[in-house]
């Protein structure tokens, strides 16, 4: 079989696994991914590698919002649909990249939550008092380390729904007011929605920062 044929078969593998966890057979899913010698440990540290991925790219995608936001500000004459064109592709990044986070990281948690069900079913099988003893020490650890993720996870990503219904509120009134006018009534939120995208991005760094931490720690 030459390599191109194995990589297609590989990646309708990996296709399929992820079919499966979609579809809800998760059993089967680990149990595949176990013989690639994917444990739901190395698992979870992968989903948390994606939540990270996709903040940094909301980052810059909601500072591109800010961006088209101000140059629309300082708009002196043009067209103005060109620049509603604009701020409705940024809006529409942003809101697609919102959902791709949220659903990112329901699979951290459900992952998570596998994990340490199986972890806690496990250390019922070890006869050895210092094992399993250190084993429970292991487990209480690494539920810390990871709810302080979760929750700061969590955080950043609530944080996102105020910025986007702003961006959407200022989409649709100049979809419908597409005049000079219309510009200038939209220029005292500036200040307001940079706050706002200022707090959102540097919460999004907290929670980038952690997922490095968790990951390099867990």
């Amino acid at each position: 079989m030459d390599i191109t044929n194995t990589t297609t078969i590989t990646r309708l593998v990996l296709v399929s696994l992820v079919f499966l966890f979609i579809s809800g057979c998760t059993t089967v899913y680990y149990s595949a991914m176990e013989k690639f010698g994917k444990e739901k440990r190395h698992i979870l540290v992968d989903n948390v590698e994606d939540v990270q991925k996709s903040q940094e790219k909301a980052q810059e995608e909601f500072k591109d919002a800010l961006t088209r936001i101000k140059e629309l500000y300082a708009f002196e004459g043009g067209d103005l649909e060109t620049f509603y064109d604009k701020l409705k592709n940024s809006y529409d990044d942003c809101d697609s990249r919102a959902k791709q986070i949220e659903k990112r990281i329901n699979d951290v948690e459900q992952v998570a939550s596998d994990l340490f069900k199986e972890w806690e079913e496990e250390i019922t099988q070890i006869n050895d008092a210092k094992l399993k003893s250190s084993s429970k020490k292991s487990l209480k650890d690494s539920r810390i380390k990871y709810q302080k993720l979760e929750t700061i996870m969590n955080k950043s990503t609530k944080g996102m729904y105020p910025v986007l219904s702003k961006l959407k509120d200022y989409v649709l009134y100049l979809k419908h007011n597409l005049n000079a006018k219309a510009v200038g009534s939209l220029s005292g939120e500036i200040v307001s929605i940079e706050k706002e995208v200022a707090k959102l991005i540097n919460d999004m760094n907290i929670s980038i920062k952690e997922a490095e931490n968790f990951i390099n720690n867990f």
